[in-house]
């Protein structure tokens, strides 16, 4: 992904977020719910009641993105705290590791067969 630069700032917005919102909903609740500059340049990510559908809103300077990834199989794991505004803050590896479906606050433990076949 050429956004996860090893500077780049990746802020997740705590608890269920309605998935049905887009680009300036999602822009609204950075600015108003988490208290943060949507112009940033800074990654906001949100997570619904289902887990397996994550939005992310960027700025490249130009204009807001808009980024969705839905996991076919297992779910984003995510932090779920009731205090509304809350954000935990991730680094560019651990936003790469949550992409891919895997726990990013212990990503090395993964499920291996015990063997082949």
């Amino acid at each position: 992904m050429m956004l996860a630069t090893s500077g780049l700032k990746v802020h997740l917005a705590v608890g269920l977020t309605d998935m049905r919102k887009g680009i300036d909903g999602l822009a609204m609740l950075v600015q108003g719910v988490l208290a943060q500059d949507p112009f940033s340049g800074h990654l906001f990510a949100f997570r619904g009641r289902k887990a397996n559908l994550i939005k992310i809103l960027y700025w490249d300077g130009t204009g807001l993105c808009l980024f969705s990834k839905r996991l076919e199989k297992g779910g984003f794991l995510w932090p779920m705290q009731t205090e509304q505004g809350a954000v935990v803050k991730l680094s560019a590896r651990q936003l790469s590791v949550l992409l891919e479906g895997i726990d990013w606050r212990s990503p090395d433990e993964r499920w291996r067969p015990d063997r082949a076949g």
